[in-house]
């Protein structure tokens, strides 16, 4: 977190430094637009206008590059659609004309000087007010004793001399340095607001387009595992135990007539292995949609995979709200993953889950204390889950240093 020290003194940066820079962009746009439309009709204008547009995009380029420290993250920066290959230099040279971004820039350029006037004018008279006011005492006795020198307190009736006069600015000065920070905040934000939306909200878009075409990916590829899984599984087990089944009851029915006992003998196996056929098909239910999910929550699924689980689950569920079925199917299928994942291939003794909320994401923290070298590689499972996650805006952390220990950390959003 940013110090309130280096935060003011970032927001008087931006704002004092803004002033210049919207100078030279006003001064270079905005004669550069008006020669270059004024020109367009006889071709000479397109280049100029061309020439102006470079401009812009130069200086929004360092606006840009300030914003971070201002709005306290990255922003998006625009992606520039290039001439097509083998282009002569006519269309080369006129392609920032044809860059919807590029006029952004230059808007942002004019508009911005007297956005920039006013947070420069604000930040100067504020600072001004705090430096002043507070020091008052050190030169006052100075402009207090000039012979016809009218202060501001006698002005407002509330007396005169030296004293009145640094009680009062004293006051005003304490009063102006109390309110430098949001003061400044707020003019600093003001600018950065409007750079955020002329220069960087179609770049953010496009960048949110392009996670949800990926989260859509994501998903056809997560369920298309699952399905895969799910196929595997049925056909290594209870496809098998059905097929075995009935070579059992084919070979029972032989032998009724030649001999009974044997025949009883061999429905005895049949029924065996008919109920380790529905255990098999629960226990496959349970990993697609369990009914104690959806009737009672993730808490008491979540208790309900650590109880199955073969290694030690150390259990640790700190909300019991209920959420979309989204999210608490996500949430299951992670957790009962990485358990079966743990018990399969970690050699761990104890492991421990977790679920909390924070803000509008819901927190699974899954660690053992196995031998590690867990990754998120295409063709290991861990990369299925991490495409579930993507699909509904959630991200998959995994910490497993070979050796151990291992730590699985998914975020899913719930607000």
């Amino acid at each position: 977190m940013t110090s309130p020290f280096k935060r003011l003194g970032a927001d008087t940066r931006y704002t004092l430094l803004g002033l210049p820079l919207a100078i030279l962009s006003f001064c270079l746009l905005v004669p550069g637009l008006a020669a270059g439309t004024g020109l367009v009709v006889v071709w000479i204008g397109l280049p100029v206008l061309a020439l102006t547009l470079v401009a812009a995009r130069g200086l929004a380029n360092v606006e840009r590059s300030r914003l971070p420290e201002i709005l306290g993250r990255p922003v998006a920066l625009p992606r520039r659609k290039s001439a097509p290959a083998g282009s002569r230099w006519p269309r080369r040279m006129i392609q920032p004309v044809l860059d919807m971004q590029s006029w952004l820039d230059l808007l942002h350029g004019i508009v911005v000087f007297p956005v920039a006037i006013v947070t420069f004018v604000v930040t100067v008279t504020w600072w001004a007010l705090a430096l002043t006011g507070l020091t008052y005492p050190l030169y006052g006795w100075i402009t207090s004793s000039i012979p016809g020198n009218v202060q501001l307190p006698e002005l407002l009736g509330l007396g005169r001399g030296y004293t009145v006069d640094s009680l009062f600015y004293v006051a005003l000065g304490a009063i102006a340095g109390l309110t430098l920070p949001l003061v400044l905040r707020g003019a600093a934000l003001l600018r950065a607001g409007l750079g955020r939306a002329l220069l960087t909200s179609v770049a953010e878009l496009r960048e949110r387009i392009d996670d949800l075409t990926e989260g859509r990916a994501a998903a056809v590829s997560a369920e298309a595992g699952a399905l895969r899984r799910l196929e595997r599984d049925i056909h290594d087990g209870p496809q098998q135990r059905l097929v075995y089944l009935a070579m059992e009851l084919s070979r029972a029915q032989r032998q009724l007539k030649k001999d009974p006992q044997a025949a009883h003998a061999t429905l005895a196996e049949a029924i065996t292995a008919t109920r380790e056929t529905l255990d098999e098909l629960r226990a496959l239910s349970r990993g697609i949609a369990p009914p104690i999910l959806s009737d009672r929550g993730l808490a008491p699924a979540l208790a309900a995979l650590a109880g199955r689980c073969t290694v030690q689950v150390d259990l640790d569920v700190q909300t019991v709200e209920r959420y979309t079925a989204v999210v608490e199917n996500t949430v299951y299928y992670v957790a009962a993953e990485t358990l079966t994942n743990i018990a399969k291939h970690s050699r761990a003794e104890l492991c421990t889950l977790s679920l909390t909320r924070l803000g509008d994401t819901l927190v699974l923290s899954i660690g053992d204390d196995g031998v590690g070298g867990a990754h998120v590689a295409k063709g290991h499972g861990l990369a299925g889950l991490a495409d579930r996650l993507r699909a509904v805006d959630g991200e998959l952390v995994v910490q497993s240093p070979a050796g151990g220990p291992t730590l699985i950390v998914a975020e899913v959003p719930c607000g």
